[in-house]
């Protein structure tokens, strides 16, 4: 069994009812598939008058002998109506009976196709809950390696085409072999040495057939890939549409998005051609098998008079009625393939080992009580050592700054602090605890984060601040407002805290919305803000509105602030003068001056980029 297969059992399992009722109806449709032909038999007879008189009652002679007294039974009743009614009325009996199992054929098909509408739509909902669970849990390393377009194409499109094509399994393996089987049965009982003819031409049609799908999950595989780059090209694209648009590069992403349509085209239509050739080539295949039988049993009927003449027109329909689901085996087959290849991708962020996760016993920690402290920190992202033997104190309730040149580790120890990224050598305390022994969860309530870039949601302004504290009143929101220097703006807007601020927060300036990013961490109210270089995508006016409102959030509280411009730290406790991943110099802004060293270098060049 195929491992992905394996793994989807799981998701399924849930369906277990579903399952088992398509499962049912499927038998029924198969055996109704088949009786709908057989009950043709009757109905020749009546209208070519061959069938015997039975005056009596057959007798019931065991399973084995349940074809010979269903026909008797027939017959008799047959018999019994054109005596008493006329022959009109036995012609109106088969009719019926013929009516009655296409209906019942299709009325069990419908239900078997309910059912599994069913475990598909559910295991659809179900994976995606997983997946989208995953991929929020993963950590932010994660997704510096991966392409956010490959991921919400494995989200959105793998995983439609785990639910379109995956569970024609149960056709492969139910539906269509048991309607093969069942007129294959009906057949043998019609004509034994026929029926042993046509079995030498159908493992031939077989072979062929599967060789032309041999290819199909690998090519599968690779168009789903290009599919993510795709995504990805349009979700890049669309991100940095003001660069693009400035730097006159659309014909560059243009090129780069034409080369990826033309080569997943090309792909597409290989796929194609292979998907679009199982139908017509099982179909004339089939045909072949039936010209043959044609002449062979026609042998039978006319030279040798061994078979009955309805009978073998009978014995063709039954014939016919194995093409369509084998071509329907054919069909879902190679679309099991595409399936499979899209499970496979699926499964893979499936099973990615998130490396951040709470350790069985972690300490639910909801109070800040001494100090921050990081001791003997070594990390590096890839080869390059970011800190080197990094150790510093923070006491609860002081304001410390951590200042120096781009890349030299800062922003760093607010992804260690919030455990964006795990320390590899040394430890991150807090209050004399590991992080790491903390539950991320209880960790991070303790923190509030505002970042260089304000990450705000295409929603209202209350739905972006109240991120910071779900259950907060409206009167609280305008308070948080107030203290981040933005009700001023806010309530002038037309819908005020209700007004949807667009995409990413499109439609405010840059110190709107990172005052509105300010609120968001006031609302949370965290012991512990970390300021990440949180002004200096600003102008100079609206860095003196943010100025206010970091000032207005920072009192009685213990922040860590990293910074490249010089207002935002000249009144902190302690600064940190950091240079390649080492602390060089440290202490308040006045005694630093007088050192003379390498802030005071920074001060005069103003080199707080």
């Amino acid at each position: 069994m195929d491992e992905n297969l394996k793994k989807i059992i799981p998701f399924a399992k849930k369906f277990k009812g579903h399952i088992f009722w398509n499962i049912t109806f499927n038998v029924l449709y198969a055996l109704f598939s088949t009786l709908s032909f057989v009950a043709l038999f009757p109905l020749m007879e009546v209208l070519f008058k061959m069938n015997e008189r039975v005056i009596e009652l057959p007798k019931y002679n065991g399973i084995m002998n349940l074809g010979s007294y269903g026909k008797q039974y027939l017959q008799y009743y047959v018999t019994k109506l054109s005596e008493e009614e006329g022959p009109q009325y036995s012609l109106l009996l088969t009719v019926a009976l013929v009516i009655s199992t296409f209906l019942f054929k299709n009325l069990f098909n419908y239900l078997a196709s309910q059912h599994l509408t069913k475990v598909k739509n559910g295991v659809l909902r179900d994976l995606r809950e997983k997946m989208f669970s995953k991929i929020i849990a993963l950590p932010v390393s994660y997704y510096s390696e991966k392409r956010k377009g490959d991921i919400m194409a494995r989200m959105l499109g793998d995983v439609n085409e785990v639910q379109n094509s995956f569970f024609m399994i149960l056709e492969l393996i139910v539906k269509e072999p048991l309607t093969i089987l069942f007129a294959i049965i009906a057949m043998m009982n019609i004509s034994l040495k026929l029926t042993l003819f046509v079995f030498i031409f159908i493992p031939i049609s077989g072979f062929i057939i599967t060789k032309i799908g041999k290819s199909l999950k690998s090519k599968s595989q690779n168009a789903q890939k290009e599919n993510g780059f795709l995504i990805s090209i349009v979700e890049e694209s669309l991100g940095g549409l003001k660069v693009v648009k400035s730097y006159n590069a659309e014909g560059y992403f243009k090129n780069i998005f034409n080369n990826s349509i033309d080569k997943l085209l090309r792909l597409n239509n290989s796929i194609g051609k292979k998907n679009n050739l199982a139908s017509p080539m099982s179909e004339f295949m089939g045909i072949v098998v039936i010209a043959i039988l044609l002449w062979y049993g026609g042998n039978l009927v006319l030279v040798e008079q061994s078979l009955n003449g309805a009978l073998f027109i009978v014995y063709l329909g039954l014939a016919y009625n194995i093409l369509t689901p084998a071509k329907a085996i054919s069909k879902a087959s190679y679309a099991v393939k595409n399936g499979l290849a899209a499970a496979e991708r699926v499964f893979e962020v499936l099973e990615v080992e998130n490396t951040i996760t709470d350790k069985p016993d972690a300490i639910n920690k909801t109070t800040f009580e001494h100090n921050i402290s990081l001791e003997n920190i070594n990390f590096k992202y890839d080869e390059e050592i970011v800190l080197k033997n990094f150790s510093l104190t923070i006491p609860k309730g002081k304001t410390v700054a951590l200042v120096g040149q781009s890349g030299s580790g800062k922003s760093t120890i607010a992804n260690l602090l919030t455990r964006f990224y795990d320390v590899k050598e040394g430890t991150v305390k807090i209050d004399g605890i590991n992080s790491k022994d903390m539950t991320l969860h209880s960790l991070r309530d303790l923190m509030g984060l505002v970042t260089q870039d304000s990450i705000l949601f295409n929603d209202t302004i209350k739905n972006n601040i109240l991120l910071g504290k779900q259950n907060a009143s409206d009167d609280e929101i305008i308070e948080a407002l107030k203290i981040a220097n933005a009700y001023e703006f806010v309530k002038d807007l037309p819908n005020g805290i209700n007004t949807n601020i667009g995409d990413a927060g499109g439609k405010l300036s840059g110190g709107q919305k990172q005052r509105l990013s300010i609120a968001r961490a006031v609302l949370k109210n965290p012991p512990i803000m970390i300021l990440d270089e949180a002004t200096s995508a600003l102008d100079t006016e609206s860095e003196k509105f943010v100025q206010v409102a970091l000032e207005n959030m920072m009192q009685n509280r213990t922040s860590i602030v990293i910074a490249h411009r010089l207002s935002t730290i000249q009144k902190a406790d302690l600064i940190v003068v950091m240079q390649k991943g080492e602390i060089v110099e440290q202490g308040t802004h006045d005694e630093l001056l007088t050192k003379n060293g390498m802030y005071a270098k920074l001060v005069t060049m103003q080199s707080f980029e």
